[in-house]
């Protein structure tokens, strides 16, 4: 009796995961030198392992790679990198000096994230959702959250002094932007129907190269910006959503009234 054939998988299916699994790496390599004091190299090893989580999924889509394991794999990892990750590598940098409240910040934190990101693995699947909330998130989406929480890393950096009250400071933040993560705030996502007019195409690729250069010459600056701006953008994310619903809502009155008016008998 002949053995069972050894099932061959492409080498297109493979590349995906191995992003993924690199991405975990530095997530956890990141903890690693946190805890060893080299906060700098931590938090660039924090967001290598948020570009490469970024990554895995397009290249998925790209090579026609895409399986359940490696969404299982993806979700795995976003806990890793953009929930435990940061937390820890802001405990070790800042909110060790809170003592126990530090620690339940950091906790709070970890534990928002993946909750954040169990619900958004439900709401994926609902198909009842109307088409147009899928240009905004529910909450500030985990690989922003990670960004945002290491605002007080990028302000030590920069030369905020580092001590117990700034300790206290990082940890109301780190719970503000934990509760802000897994709120029911709408904010804008830009996936599905951002363009960009051909005459703004040159202007904004220079802005775009602008950013990069700035965020190489001045990273903690340009960090910080970053992520003080996102914050600032919240509030007008969410007033565009009400807007945008009260409109979608009236549309949706006006095309159920028409209906009726069709249907009545002449």
């Amino acid at each position: 009796m002949q053995g069972a054939r050894i099932r061959e998988i492409p080498i297109r299916l493979f590349v995906p995961n191995v992003i993924t699994v690199l991405s975990i790496c530095a997530g956890l390599s990141g903890i690693r030198l946190a805890f060893e004091g080299r906060y700098e190299l931590a938090v660039a090893m924090v967001i290598i392992a948020a570009i490469l989580d970024g990554i895995d999924g397009r290249a998925a889509r790209l090579l026609k790679a895409s399986s359940k394991f490696g969404a299982q794999m993806d979700s795995l990892a976003d806990i890793v990198n953009f929930g435990v990750a940061p937390a820890l590598v802001l405990y070790a940098f800042i909110l060790l000096e809170a003592g126990s409240f530090g620690w339940i910040a950091a906790l709070l934190f970890a534990i928002a994230c993946a909750l954040r990101l169990a619900r958004f693995n439900v709401m994926a699947e609902d198909l009842d959702r109307p088409a147009w909330q899928a240009d905004y998130f529910v909450g500030i989406p985990a690989p922003a959250g990670a960004i945002l929480v290491m605002l007080p890393v990028y302000l030590g950096f920069i030369g905020l002094p580092v001590g117990k009250a700034f300790g206290f400071l990082a940890c109301a933040y780190t719970v503000m932007i934990a509760v802000l993560m897994v709120s029911g705030l709408r904010i804008y996502s830009g996936k599905t129907s951002t363009r960009i007019r051909r005459d703004l195409v040159m202007p904004v690729m220079l802005l775009v190269v602008l950013y990069v250069l700035l965020l190489v010459s001045y990273t903690w600056y340009t960090l910080a910006g970053s992520a003080i701006a996102y914050l600032i953008f919240i509030p007008f994310s969410i007033r565009a959503y009400v807007r945008r619903e009260k409109k979608e809502a009236a549309l949706a009155d006006a095309g159920a009234a028409a209906e009726t008016t069709e249907n009545q008998p002449g």
